[in-house]
């Protein structure tokens, strides 16, 4: 039987080749197909998911406001205000590089600028703003707002950003805002804070962070391809921070630092009963409100490199010899421990020699027969250079201490140098070697290695004219919220009180008022005809003396003496303390009159009286 030949047999057998060549190839990109869809959607599905809400949906942070700052009568220092900040997203930008070239050259800025910020972020989670420039004009907002549709992937955030009223007036007690470093935020992370916030760095600022800091809100909000807002999807409203109402008196403190203008050194104002600082200024200063808007690398250069160190606070943190204001200590010490009887004298020729040492005093043909009381009017060197021999240094410190030297006051202030009052015991572990008799006289006296800070003086004036109570000095008086809740309030801390007879006071006190109030007293200069004031005056030496025919007027500034005054007011009920220290400022008398100029002045504005005002700047 004969069948008839299979189809298959008249296929060519390279026909047949090239179709299972063809149908492996088909199989091939299949499975190639099929394995990228595995990865795509199964090992990186995830990763595109994101990415896609990334893209479509983006979350804005809203910065909290930060807490308004008063002073004593409700008057406003610190606030914010609206600033606007210049974002960029590469990814809503089809050419990236070419965008920012036209946005510089809209703005006139060098578009380097622009684009190595897109360097430094170029590790960045993809869809995350980078900031061009931060707190940007006027004219900047309206050009970019104009130019919308030919900036893909540029926008502005709107941001309160901390505005300064008195500027460098109240610059080392108020303090100044920064974006927060690598080191604080791996300490601050579980606090809520992150990259590019700003936080206190620098005094009050600082120190009441967690009061004064807003919480951030946000938004969840819709964008198109170029990263333009379409609708807001959800949203977080911001918790602005809390008010702080101080000690400072505004008109005070500005009348403080006008008569420091032009000159280095500090003052420092406090009550007289509560150690409230009505006004604290050091100088030169520094304007806040530069790191406010975001301080440049040269304006930070200027700002440390300057040889007269406008950022470091002297009325905390600056450690001088007291010169003859530690006389006071000497005389509380001498009355106490009975070495010297308020009548008994001394006599004094002019200089006392000790161990073949000649200490001079600074009046050279001496002062005569010297009692305690004429000692301190006059400040009669050879009087206490006496009087501390017979004390001894151990007995000087513990007397120093107990007036609140040698160790920090508690102010709260960041940085608060203790000073340093010797003894016998500091000396052996310093240098490992005993106290030499010979070394008291120039402690007795307020120099060798005795340093003191401003603060410190005023707050030992304070606890004389008290009649013996040491308060810790404290500015804060209280925290509200911004609709008037009370969070927190201050008041006086009392940190020691002095083991004084009331006759040591009284002789102190009398003693004083004629410093200012008798024909021979250095600190003549202060007496006021509105209020009668006490007080001491200070020369401190910063070199050993060259001659005593040289005066400090005529030596090179650097080594010229600085100069100190210390008063109460009024005499018999006092209610302010008040400090002058000029750097190189010359004599004692010379800080006199710039003290009496700020206690007339503080009798000037009592009674005057201002509503608080809670307006803030409406932000965003």
């Amino acid at each position: 039987m004969n069948f008839p030949p299979s189809p298959r047999a008249d296929i060519d057998p390279i026909f047949r080749l090239r179709t299972r060549r063809l149908m492996l190839g088909v199989v091939a990109v299949f499975f190639l197909i099929a394995v990228r869809l595995w990865v795509l959607q199964i090992l990186e599905g995830e990763r595109f998911t994101d990415l896609s809400k990334n893209n479509r949906i983006r979350i804005k942070t809203i910065p909290g406001i930060r807490g308004m700052i008063f002073d004593q009568q409700g008057r406003l220092l610190v606030d914010s205000r609206p600033s606007f900040d210049l974002l960029f997203v590469p990814e809503d930008a089809k050419k990236p590089r070419e965008t920012l070239t036209y946005l510089a050259g809209l703005l006139k800025v060098p578009k380097q600028k622009f684009l190595a910020e897109l360097g430094r972020n170029s590790r960045r989670r993809p869809f995350r703003e980078v900031t061009l420039k931060q707190d940007i004009d006027w004219r900047s907002v309206v050009l970019v707002e104009t130019h919308e549709m030919d900036l893909p992937g540029v926008s502005l955030r709107i941001r309160p950003r901390r505005n300064y009223l008195s500027q460098s007036v109240t610059a080392h007690l108020l303090g100044y805002l920064g974006e927060i470093g690598p080191v604080q935020l791996k300490t601050l992370r579980d606090e809520g804070y992150k990259m590019g916030d700003e936080i206190g760095q620098f005094g009050l600022e600082k120190t009441w962070e967690e009061y004064l800091r807003g919480r951030n809100g946000g938004q969840q909000i819709e964008v198109d391809a170029q990263g333009r807002k379409i609708r807001i999807i959800d949203q977080r409203k911001d918790i602005p921070g809390h008010s702080i109402f101080l000690t400072i008196d505004q008109e005070l403190q500005g009348s403080a630092y006008q008569a420091l203008k032009g000159k280095a050194g500090a003052v420092v104002i406090l009550d007289a009963q509560t150690s409230a600082i009505r006004a604290l200024v050091s100088t030169p200063s520094f304007n806040p409100n530069a790191f406010a808007r975001g301080i440049t690398t040269a304006e930070w250069n200027r700002l440390i490199r300057d040889k007269a160190k406008p950022l470091h606070n002297k009325a905390i943190q600056g450690v001088y010899p007291p010169g003859s204001i530690f006389k006071i200590v000497l005389a509380f010490a001498a009355l106490e421990e009975k070495v010297v009887g308020p009548e008994s004298t001394i006599p004094c020729h002019g200089s006392l020699d000790v161990g073949g040492r000649v200490f001079r005093d600074w009046k050279a043909a001496g002062h005569g027969e010297v009692n305690l009381h004429k000692a301190l009017v006059e400040s009669c060197d050879v009087y206490f250079y006496q009087i501390g021999q017979q004390l001894g240094v151990d007995r000087i410190a513990r007397y120093a201490r107990m007036l609140g030297l040698g160790k920090k006051t508690g102010v709260a202030l960041e940085g608060e140098k203790a000073g340093l009052i010797p003894d016998s015991r500091w000396k052996k572990r310093r240098f490992g070697e005993p106290w030499y008799p010979g070394e008291t006289p120039s402690v007795a006296i307020g120099q060798g290695y005795v340093s003191v800070t401003p603060v410190q003086i005023a707050n030992l004036m304070a606890a004389i004219a008290n009649k013996g109570t040491l308060n810790q000095p404290w500015f804060v008086r209280k925290i509200e919220s911004l609709d008037g809740r009370l969070i927190r309030e201050y008041g006086p801390e009392k940190i020691g009180t002095l083991a004084i007879q009331k006759k040591t006071l009284s002789v102190l006190n009398r003693a004083l008022r004629d410093v200012v109030h008798s024909d021979e007293g250095t600190g003549i200069k202060a007496q006021s005809s509105l209020i009668q004031i006490a007080g001491k005056t200070g020369t401190a030496q910063v070199a050993a003396m060259l001659g005593a025919v040289v005066k400090s007027e005529d030596l090179p500034y650097s080594v010229r003496d600085h100069a100190w005054f210390v008063g109460y007011a009024p005499v018999g009920r006092p209610e302010i303390v008040v400090v002058v220290l000029l750097e190189h400022g010359g004599h004692g008398s010379d800080a006199a009159p710039v003290a009496k100029a700020l206690i007339e002045k503080y009798w000037a504005l009592k009674g005057q009286q201002v509503r608080p005002t809670y307006e803030a700047a409406k932000v965003g």
